[in-house]
């Protein structure tokens, strides 16, 4: 048996740990079991880039725990975007990167692949799986769901969105004693969430129980008010403008500052009508996502907001890349390794898919489907947790702007 491990698309607080469990788990089902990985995901597959798993990593695996990012490389590669395949060199012109892939795989005699990624990873691993069934290929191929947005269907809870909370929560603390530089300071943190606020959402409650233990002196400038958060602004709601800017002045004239936590996502339709209207480009990534990270929407609402509340100074700071590059806590740690030691379990016994929480089978461990997997799951903002959050910060809650 040969097993070879990918990851890839943006990184997550859980690639190090799955990969570590992974090759834990392998090496105690059999000495015979050889295990190679390729380096930066698809990428590494399609240029037959890989490396062997040796027995100082076997011996060593729990190291990997302890790290955020991947040991092994990511790469966004897309492989049934033969165009981009082509451009980056990744294949030559005319050929199939998915029989590319495949070939390639034959090559090394693998007989388990594992992809571990968020849904664009793992829905291309479908792909492949697909074509290798079509074309008389005998592999397994299990995945394992990591996003720190937390917005693949059908899975209840994907790896290493927890940490991402936590860390994003973690990195607010600091950012916010920046308001003791100013008066009248706004400060926006843009937190991760191409379509889904979950981790908008998470990140704003996690900071706030963490308010809830620490002592102030509200004699002089250190007051839980001006800690506190007085907006989220998520995709799944709409951002009244006009209104927030008045509710938001009124904020600043009693506490001297204003707190916003933006999920990057919020509003960007808006935002991409709006430049494409002024003729300025707008930069996709392979999979036709818009590249987010140009087009920098949390200056974009600081510009909107900061005149209408008569800011002072004004900070923009994205804890994006500081929370997805953490290792995972312990509570995310638990989750890799129930989904990791599942993964294991359904390779060994030829079944492939994704290995997550199914939402809709009673969220139960299960090896879901290739074709069931897809991004995009929005997350649901009438729930109590988040509604509660909204009615204590005084923003519009989901179920005003429904009446």
């Amino acid at each position: 048996m040969k097993i070879a491990f990918l990851t890839a698309g943006g990184i997550a607080p859980c690639l190090s740990a799955s990969i570590g469990r992974l090759i834990r788990n392998y090496s105690q089902t059999s000495q015979s079991v050889e295990m190679i990985a390729y380096l930066h995901g698809y990428k590494g597959l399609l240029t037959g880039n890989s490396i062997p798993i040796t027995t100082q990593i076997i011996d060593n695996a729990e190291i990997l725990y302890e790290y955020g990012g991947s040991p092994i490389g990511n790469s966004r590669v897309k492989l049934t975007n033969v165009e981009d395949c082509v451009k980056n060199g990744y294949i030559q012109e005319g050929e199939d990167p998915l029989k590319v892939a495949a070939d390639q795989l034959v090559r090394d005699e693998v007989t388990v692949l594992h992809t571990i990624g968020g849904d664009d990873t793992n829905t291309t691993a479908g792909d492949l799986v697909y074509y290798l069934a079509e074309n008389g290929y005998t592999l397994t191929v299990v995945g394992l769901p990591k996003t720190v947005d937390n917005d693949v269907y059908p899975i209840q809870q994907t790896l290493g969105a927890w940490t991402a909370a936590e860390q994003g929560a973690l990195f607010f603390e600091n950012i916010a004693n920046e308001n003791t530089t100013s008066s009248r300071q706004l400060i926006i943190h843009e937190v991760m969430g191409r379509n889904c606020g979950w981790l908008t959402a998470a990140t704003s409650m996690e900071y706030r129980r963490r308010l809830e233990v620490k002592s102030y002196l509200p004699s002089i400038f250190i007051d839980r008010e001006r800690w506190d958060i007085d907006a989220v602004y998520i995709p799944e709601q709409p951002i009244h403008i006009q209104a927030e800017i008045e509710r938001l002045k009124l904020r600043m004239d009693e506490k001297d500052s204003v707190n916003i936590f933006l999920s990057e996502g919020a509003g960007i339709d808006d935002i991409v009508q709006d430049l494409e209207t002024r003729g300025e480009p707008v930069k996709r990534d392979a999979f036709g996502h818009v590249r987010l990270d140009e087009i920098n929407p949390g200056l974009y609402f600081a510009k909107q907001f900061a005149e209408g509340v008569h800011a002072d100074k004004v900070l923009v700071q994205k804890s994006g890349y500081f929370a997805r590059s953490a290792k995972p806590n312990k509570k995310d740690l638990g989750l890799i390794f129930q989904t990791a030691d599942y993964a294991n379990e359904c390779a060994l016994n030829g079944k492939s898919g994704v290995v997550g929480i199914d939402e809709d089978f009673d969220n139960q461990l299960r090896c879901i489907e290739f074709e069931r997997i897809k991004g995009g799951k929005p997350f649901n903002p009438t729930v109590g947790w988040y509604q509660s959050i909204l009615t204590d910060i005084g923003q519009s809650t989901m179920k005003e702007v429904l009446q």
